[in-house]
């Protein structure tokens, strides 16, 4: 009986061993997979992508679920004519009141979420920066009745929609610089965003995940350097 019993418990002073081995190797385990993440004082250069869509990620249903107004659907053209040229910021098709308007006052009122304006009968479009309230420092009033010079400035060539695959099948790659357009679902959700870019799929808001920039607007121009006259 002695003999069955010190066997019994071999087994079990064995077993918890095992126990103990086993957990104590697995939690070294996983120490040793976890990489640490170094958090730096020091303010970084690089514009963070997609920072705008992840803050305004709450939106991202509501858009997936709101219905298409027919009757005042934006389109790409117009997008584009509001524009001097491909890259330039929007102008404002608008009278505003005072040339000292700020955006936290005013302009944000309205773009800081979008809405319907019955007043121009059309949807406001949603500000990618928000966080820049000085809108005037770059949106300037269209000016219709103005005379302006000729001038050799050759326009930019917009791209076109539809045609921005790497391969047939693939996600449309960004035919645009991030920098200031943090916030996709600004321009690409929503009943202001222009149909032709409108994307079916707003409450994936990891837009990087699948769309990748055009290499050919992001190419490094290296430092620049000014020649040396020998005369």
């Amino acid at each position: 009986m002695k003999k069955r019993l010190g066997i019994i418990s071999l087994f079990i002073i064995l077993f918890i061993a095992f126990i103990a081995v086993w957990n104590f190797s697995y939690q070294i385990g996983k120490e040793e997979a976890y990489i640490p993440f170094e958090r730096s004082t020091e303010v970084s250069s690089i514009i963070p992508s997609e920072k705008g869509v992840f803050e305004r990620s709450e939106h991202a249903l509501d858009y997936a679920n709101m219905p298409v107004d027919e009757n005042h659907q934006r389109s790409l053209k117009h997008y584009y004519d509001n524009r001097a040229y491909h890259g330039a910021p929007p102008s404002i098709p608008h009278p505003i009141k005072d040339e000292m308007t700020i955006g936290a006052n005013t302009c944000l009122k309205c773009h800081e979420n979008g809405g319907f304006t019955e007043k121009f009968n059309a949807y406001a479009p949603v500000v990618p920066h928000p966080e820049l309230v000085n809108c005037r420092q770059c949106h300037v009033p269209t000016n219709a009745s103005g005379v302006f010079r000729p001038f050799e400035h050759r326009s930019v060539v917009a791209p076109k929609a539809g045609i921005n695959n790497a391969l047939a099948g693939s996600p449309p790659i960004i035919p645009h610089q991030i920098q200031m357009h943090e916030n996709c679902l600004s321009c690409h959700a929503g009943p202001s965003a222009p149909k032709e870019i409108r994307v079916t799929h707003p409450e994936r808001i990891n837009c990087r995940q699948c769309h990748v920039p055009n290499n050919k607007e992001m190419t490094d121009i290296g430092t620049f350097k000014r020649a040396i006259s020998n005369e």
